[in-house]
């Protein structure tokens, strides 16, 4: 395999891993991204999905204890089975949307102009609940209701649009509804566990025919990158959301869904 496609792994596994879990649409970044790279054939895509799995491995690494007694102690820690609970009922209004409208949306939404005009409504809308400032009310996960984690999955369900950000949709749909912005983002890192497994798994078992064994060394290299750098990004994200607010992401998705709408060819 050529050095220079190696390189592009690990370019594309860098964006995976810097984007996934702060509210600026991973997806919209990678259909981009590869884009310019040139590398927008079956394989690529499919190249696309697999180093989610590495970004998704990040967060089971750095939350590994709490969701281990979450899952394997129930029984001896109530907040444990009310995260699982919660993460259930957000799971899935997203999964069963994506679940009937997977084939529509790949076919229709996947493009440039779809992601630069989502991201510049989605960083309008953040701008507008930073304006709004709701009042947090819920300052720990264990204390979340069920209509909460409810109204989180709903807001998960707009970003199955490609440059709405599956981050951005449920982190402001949490802030919006009362957690504070802590808990807002530790919520949405534990909800990417299942929603972007299953959802990478079902698309995995679609394409898979379009590999090989050469497409190893690429697969490998995007995934690795992904993971290393989805852990430097979320341990720097919650520092930085615990003392500031979302608006520069705002400002960045309209900047760059501007940039995006001004080359658009």
């Amino acid at each position: 395999m050529s050095p220079e496609l190696l390189w592009k792994a690990a370019l594309l596994g860098l964006v995976e891993g810097a984007t996934e879990f702060i509210p600026v649409s991973s997806t919209g970044h990678l259909i981009v991204v590869s884009q310019w790279l040139n590398l927008v054939d079956e394989r690529a895509k499919t190249f696309d999905i697999f180093i989610q799995l590495g970004a998704i491995l990040a967060i089971v690494w750095l939350y590994r204890g709490r969701l281990g007694d979450a899952l394997l102690s129930p029984s001896r820690n109530p907040g444990g089975r009310r995260l699982i609970g919660n993460l259930m009922i957000a799971f899935f209004p997203a999964a069963l949307v994506g679940f009937l409208a997977h084939e529509w949306i790949k076919a229709r939404l996947f493009s440039t102009m779809v992601v630069a005009v989502a991201l510049v409504v989605g960083g309008v809308l953040i701008l507008l609940i930073e304006r709004w400032s709701p009042r947090s009310t819920v300052h720990a996960i264990d204390d979340m209701k069920p209509r909460t984690a409810l109204g989180i999955g709903l807001a998960q369900v707009l970003s199955l649009v490609p440059g709405v950000s599956r981050s951005g949709a449920t982190i402001m749909g949490g802030y919006a509804l009362g957690l504070s912005r802590v808990v807002a983002t530790e919520f949405s890192f534990f909800l990417a566990v299942p929603i972007m497994l299953v959802a990478t798994v079902f698309d995995l078992v679609q394409s898979w025919s379009y590999l090989s064994a050469t497409d190893a060394p690429m697969f490998a290299v995007g995934f690795i990158v992904a993971f290393l750098s989805a852990i430097v990004v979320v341990r720097a994200f919650l520092k930085y959301v615990s003392a500031h607010s979302f608006s520069a992401f705002a400002w960045y998705r309209i900047g760059f869904g501007i940039l995006l709408l001004a080359t658009r060819s």
